[in-house]
């Protein structure tokens, strides 16, 4: 039978993915599947397709009343085109509703810095303890509801957003938000008390450098909106880098 593939239309981002295939992809990452395996029910899965049976050596795939005979080699050269489930989204998407919760905008704009903070913590604290639990506690800041159950799937989501969210934070505003040298220490070892010492002195000291010293403006910096807060701090460590830079460190 001579070769020949079904014309099918794929994603080709991760923004491009609605809610139902986003908890499609963050089912299979929560398997714990390879890649070949989670593009392949993908593209199955998104194109419609079904095998029919085993041919030589590639198979008979059905798409609505088409058949066609596809080889493994042209399925795999297929896969690529869905590729990009394998990194990081360039922006942050989330599933925009969980258990009938609305999510935050999916790039913290006009969300409280507060609740930036609060979020950051917990996921510093996820990445140290691996605990779930943590996982949760972040969906319900970012689905603002209390008492939010969620499951593998869920959890994947939220991971995946605020991993990709510090990712974009990182590019957005370069002089804030570098790589730590104590990153290792932080993420690695040391106690719960220790980390926990250790989050909420960075909290403190951000909250410090936007009130300039002054306590009485602390509540109005807490109610910021998480990027206008991200600006100044961005600023400020851009004046400081530009003061190093000539007059060296003290």
């Amino acid at each position: 039978m001579k070769p020949t593939i079904i014309n099918i239309k794929m994603p080709t981002s991760w923004s491009e993915l609605d809610d139902d295939q986003l908890y499609y992809v963050y089912n299979l990452l929560a398997d714990n599947l390879s890649a070949a395996q989670i593009k392949t029910y993908c593209m199955f899965l998104w194109g419609k397709l079904k095998v029919v049976c085993r041919y030589g050596d590639g198979y008979l795939i059905r798409r609505g009343k088409t058949e066609a005979y596809v080889t493994a080699a042209v399925l795999c050269n297929a896969l690529h085109a869905l590729d990009f489930i394998e990194r990081l989204p360039d922006v942050p998407v989330r599933i925009g509703v969980v258990k009938g919760h609305a999510a935050v905008e999916a790039t913290l704009q006009g969300v409280a810095f507060e609740r930036y903070l609060y979020v950051e913590n917990l996921y510093q604290g996820y990445l140290h303890s691996q605990q779930h639990t943590l996982l949760t506690q972040m969906g319900e800041f970012l689905y603002d509801t209390d008492g939010l159950q969620l499951n593998q799937a869920e959890k994947m989501n939220v991971f995946y957003w605020w991993t990709s969210l510090k990712a974009f934070f990182a590019k957005q505003f370069p002089h804030f938000l570098q790589p730590s040298h104590d990153d290792s220490d932080l993420l690695g070892g040391g106690s719960p008390q220790s980390l926990s010492r250790r989050l909420q002195d960075s909290m403190n000291a951000q909250i410090r450098a936007l009130t300039k010293g002054d306590i009485t403006k602390e509540r109005d910096i807490l109610n910021m909106d998480t990027w206008r807060a991200l600006t100044e701090l961005d600023a400020l460590a851009r004046e400081y880098e530009e003061i190093n830079r000539k007059y060296g460190k003290s």
